[in-house]
């Protein structure tokens, strides 16, 4: 016999119950390729489920950002808006405080219009969030105030001598450094 055939004859041994040993292997070994195929295209369709579901996802965000600049982009021209509406009234005083200035002959009323104005436009701003600083005769901090030049003055070292452009506060926070000398 050839060694060929001997490996075959081992192969079919029998075993007690009368089958052949061997034959179920080669089945198997014959079903273990097709078992290996269906497993990877299950696997590559679940790959492809998974790119397909992270593509959406992405382009779903990629949307999402573009929208909430959108959004945003609209909520500041919106606001910016409001805030020129209420101070429309304070321009139309203006606009009627200039074309009286000629006919008046009382600077005193001029001066009062000029003032009840600028009170007007205060308390829209102070509506607003906004707040003057006040930094005179204040100890100098660098979160608030932006030293120009310093003085020599003892009396008053590390202090704000004099305001050259006053800050302001919006809702807390320094929107306008306060531009100061400082006492040296």
């Amino acid at each position: 016999m050839s060694e060929r055939e001997e490996q075959e004859n081992l192969e079919k041994e029998i075993v007690p119950d009368g089958t052949e040993k061997g034959t179920e292997e080669n089945e198997q070994s014959v079903d273990c390729p097709e078992a290996v195929m269906e497993t990877m295209e299950s696997l590559q369709m679940k790959a492809n489920e998974w790119q397909d579901k992270y593509m959406r996802l992405f382009a779903d965000f990629e949307n999402y950002k573009k929208r909430m600049r959108q959004e945003r982009f609209e909520l500041i021209t919106a606001a910016g808006s409001d805030m020129i509406l209420e101070i429309l009234p304070v321009v139309d005083d203006f606009e009627r405080g200039l074309s009286s200035i000629d006919s008046v002959k009382d600077i005193e009323a001029v001066k009062q219009g000029y003032l009840l104005i600028y009170n007007k436009l205060l308390n829209i701003l102070k509506q607003k969030g906004l707040e003057p600083m006040n930094s005179l005769d204040t100890d100098f901090n660098t979160d608030f105030h932006e030293a120009l030049t310093m003085v020599p003055n003892p009396d008053k070292k590390g202090k704000v001598v004099d305001v050259i452009e006053k800050g302001y506060l919006l809702k807390e926070k320094v929107l306008r450094f306060a531009k100061v000398v400082v006492g040296n």
